[in-house]
């Protein structure tokens, strides 16, 4: 089957250039752990996507490749930061593509571009070499249909032994119980997840989703906002990352690179170490609040962003009062900081034709439960693609 690999990620012979006019042409010794699966499993890999510099962004523009623009309308964003699997992905440039996802990262760009992207638990497929964001990022799948989805999941899953976050051991293969259905899941509906509130198109989108998942069986109930935004945490963490990157770069590559990315590290270098001894506690203290949300329920639903694509070009929607990209996708990067898997699930369109979608949160380890769930409503509400040029 065709594959396109995030270019974050390595395959040999051919240079990771990160979305980086700091980076250079040298080609990569060996294939990232997913990478290999894939060619092992007999993946033909027919590309690299497009990626923000060193994927910093919620949407896909970089001083190396420029813009990577939505299918359904090429004014717009296709998200980010693996915003060139997500429009690779709807435009059928193959059948498997390889995000990656360290706050929102495959799901942002899923949802913008209405294919399906899911997050898995950290350290169920193997990372390496590490992220910037360490245990935060994830590769996962993104594709036009679940099933691919959890057949490239099965391909992919599986430790390592030079990522130090790897799962033991492999889990059984995500095909099985697919076709199960969703009669009897337990599923947390919160139309304001974190207090956040999607705009009226989307959030009828989710709405909808809910119940459609009524009707096929599933016991669905409406929660409030559930959990407390951590966002203060997540950004303080993620911005020293950022910092930490940046200091590896000499003066001169420092010099080239994104500007939104170098107020990130701008902003991260004047972290402190109490300040980031606190986000890390913070952490542990999140991740356990949504594992026991999780214990009397089966999935959280929610929205994954609070808009739909906007202007290509741009970190964040003009006349929003926004600042960062954190702003519109305060949903997703929470279960980047708690690893829990998610996933980004297509569900229609608004006015303007632009895809809409919904997000399922699970426990850890239980990806195969989220892909039943999705196949369920798949079934019901087949994912649609675009079928002629924006």
């Amino acid at each position: 089957m065709p594959a396109t690999i995030k270019d974050l990620a390595d395959i040999a012979g051919h240079p990771t250039r990160k979305g980086s006019l700091s980076t250079d042409a040298t080609p990569a010794a060996e294939d990232s752990p997913a990478t290999a699966r894939l060619r092992a499993a007999g993946a033909v890999l027919v590309g690299k996507t497009t990626t923000p510099e060193f994927g910093w962004a919620g949407v896909t523009h970089s001083p190396l490749t420029g813009i990577t623009r939505n299918p359904w309308d090429r004014t717009k964003t296709s998200g980010g930061s693996s915003g060139g699997a997500g429009a690779a992905a709807a435009l059928g440039m193959g059948a498997l593509h390889l995000g990656s996802d360290g706050g929102g990262s495959i799901r942002m760009p899923a949802a913008f571009c209405g294919v399906y992207g899911l997050k898995p638990t950290t350290g169920r497929i193997a990372y390496h070499p590490a992220s910037a964001l360490l245990a935060c990022t994830v590769v996962g799948p993104m594709t036009r249909s679940v099933t691919d989805a959890a057949l490239m999941m099965d391909a992919c899953s599986g430790p390592d032994a030079r990522d130090w976050f790897a799962m033991a051991g492999r889990a059984p293969s995500n095909l099985l119980g697919l076709e199960t259905g969703a009669r009897g899941l337990r599923i947390a509906y919160s139309p304001c997840l974190f207090g956040a509130e999607p705009d009226a198109p989307v959030a009828k989108a989710v709405a909808e989703a809910a119940r459609i998942f009524r009707k096929l069986g599933a016991n669905v109930r409406e929660v409030g906002e559930m959990f407390a935004l951590p966002r203060k945490s997540y950004e303080i963490y993620y911005v020293a990352n950022m910092a930490r990157l940046f200091r590896g770069l000499s003066a001169a590559r420092q010099a080239e690179i994104d500007p939104g990315l170098r107020a990130f590290a701008e902003e991260g270098l004047k972290v402190t170490l109490p300040e980031y001894q606190a986000a890390m506690a913070s952490q542990a203290v999140f991740g356990a609040e949504v594992q026991q949300a999780l214990v009397d329920v089966d999935l959280i639903l929610s929205a994954p962003t609070l808009l739909t694509a906007f202007e290509a070009g741009v970190e964040v929607p003009a006349g929003r009062g926004m600042t960062r990209w954190f702003d519109w996708a305060p949903q997703v990067y929470p279960f980047n900081f708690s690893t829990h898997p998610a996933a980004s699930v297509p569900c229609g369109f608004d006015p303007d034709g632009l895809p809409t979608a919904f997000q399922l949160v699970g426990r850890k380890g239980e990806e195969a439960l989220i892909l039943r769930a999705s196949r369920a409503f798949e079934r019901e509400r087949p994912f649609a693609m675009p079928t002629r040029a924006p």
